[in-house]
């Protein structure tokens, strides 16, 4: 069994979140961070979009990695 690291938890911690907030947009039409942060193009949402997003694509890597221990 491989340990998970620190920087993978966050992101998928980070990634769940994002695929909640993703979940409110498609069912109720609510961005909550958009709702959080004073809208989708303020500064502050568009940064934790980004985060969101590089967190996606690390949790991304975690699929291609080797699962066994040596």
């Amino acid at each position: 069994m491989t340990r998970i690291g620190a920087w993978d938890r966050i992101a998928l911690a980070l990634a769940v979140i994002g695929a909640i907030n993703w979940g409110l947009i498609g069912f109720f039409k609510f961005d909550l961070v958009a709702a959080l942060f004073a809208g989708q193009l303020s500064v502050v949402s568009r940064i934790i979009f980004a985060v969101i997003g590089i967190a996606g694509l690390w949790a991304m890597t975690l699929l291609f990695r080797n699962t066994e221990e040596i």
